[in-house]
């Protein structure tokens, strides 16, 4: 790369920073419409494998989690286009939301000790889940004239299947519309921020959907948190 480069480095954010790096992008293209920005997502997900912690958090999490990287690159609305770009472009962003939910610390995160990262994950953490992200999407949306219903494409983070469960009942979504996320946990496992970014490759390779029409990309992470893109393809 050259050596004039903007760097931002971003830590800690999990299972929701791809999510929220492509809203960084949109924050900063936004202001230098005619730049190009990358996402670049480093995930070691192993890091977090307690051999001495045989608790249910640390085995679920070994089991669930994956190492993975994945970029994507972004270019702003004046930037000019040349050839041997991919004809395929991915949507545009329209909109970006992040939710934090206080009093969530302990529902998924790291406690970082003499042994590394060991993994914070809650029982409970479904039940969040259910009780907040129907609203707040819905909340979303509607600023933009937009219901759930209308949404064509929906570009999830899988969570874990508890998640991506309560994420179908939540938005009435059974028609396939979280294949691909179904598909990404069960061929790669969970890779943290790596995830939706996948998600998002097959859906413009496989699945994507007829011009003008609205997506929704989202991530839950730590914090407890929430991050919502508005798309539009």
């Amino acid at each position: 790369m050259r050596d004039d480069v903007k760097r931002v480095p971003i830590f800690g954010l999990g299972c929701a920073a791809g999510a929220v790096g492509l809203s960084r992008l949109y924050d900063y293209l936004r202001a230098w419409p005619d730049q190009v920005a990358v996402l670049v997502c480093v995930e070691l997900c192993s890091l977090t494998a307690q051999r001495d912690d045989g608790s249910l958090a640390n085995l679920v999490a070994s089991g669930l989690f994956g190492d993975g990287a994945a970029a994507a690159v972004a270019v702003g609305g004046d930037r000019e286009t040349g050839p041997g770009l991919p004809v395929r472009w991915g949507p545009q962003v329209v909109a970006t939301r992040s939710k934090l939910y206080p009093g969530t610390q302990r529902l998924m995160g790291w406690d970082v000790g003499e042994h590394g990262f060991r993994i914070v994950l809650a029982a409970d953490l479904v039940d969040h889940v259910e009780a907040t992200l129907a609203s707040d999407v819905t909340a979303f949306l509607g600023e933009h004239g937009l219901s759930p219903g209308e949404v064509t494409s929906w570009v999830c983070h899988p969570g874990g299947p508890k998640v991506i469960e309560t994420i179908a009942e939540a938005f009435a979504l059974g028609n396939g519309e979280l294949d691909l996320t179904w598909e990404s946990l069960q061929r790669v496992g969970n890779l943290s921020s790596v995830s939706v970014l996948n998600v998002l490759q097959e859906t413009i390779e496989r699945r994507r959907p007829p011009d003008g029409e609205p997506g929704l990309l989202m991530a839950l992470g730590p914090g407890f948190s929430a991050e919502l893109l508005l798309l539009r393809w």
